[in-house]
């Protein structure tokens, strides 16, 4: 039930501004940029090896996918990183993600927040900020209208 509730707010927000956030609430929460490190060093391991996300990162170079998600996720948490890679919507648009190939992300995702110890309510706070991305990562129609 959890999964639903976060991926739904992940794919159904509008609400959510693509604003720095105006606290470092989340960023203190998740034990600073090494807490988010230390997550997405769990996390990305994790992608590459479920059969459901690892077509997307198979020529991916691990060691810089980490560096840029702990930089974007930091900033995003209000810490103080400037995320400088490609935006979103370049570097996934051809990629033809759909909304269950980012739910299993999310899912994913919250695997290594619980493995690595993050607080539920500093889990949510990270999804929320992060939910309006999902608009400039899934490139893809829905599932039903492929077939898939």
């Amino acid at each position: 039930m959890r999964l639903i509730a976060l991926a739904c707010l992940l794919l159904c927000s509008t609400a959510f501004a693509q604003t720095p956030p105006a606290n470092d609430s989340v960023y203190q929460a998740w034990g600073g940029k090494a807490g988010i490190r230390a997550v997405m060093d769990d996390f990305v391991p994790r992608l590459v090896a479920d059969p459901r996300t690892a077509p997307f990162f198979k020529d991916v170079n691990r060691e810089n996918l980490t560096k840029q998600l702990t930089e974007q996720l930091c900033q995003e948490a209000g810490g103080p990183c400037t995320y400088q890679g490609a935006p979103m919507k370049l570097v996934h648009q051809d990629l033809e993600i759909r909304r269950r190939d980012f739910n299993a992300l999310v899912e994913i995702l919250q695997q290594s927040m619980d493995a690595k110890g993050i607080p539920f309510a500093a889990q949510n706070g990270m999804l929320a900020r992060l939910a309006p991305m999902h608009r400039e990562i899934v490139t893809s129609v829905s599932d039903s209208q492929q077939g898939r």
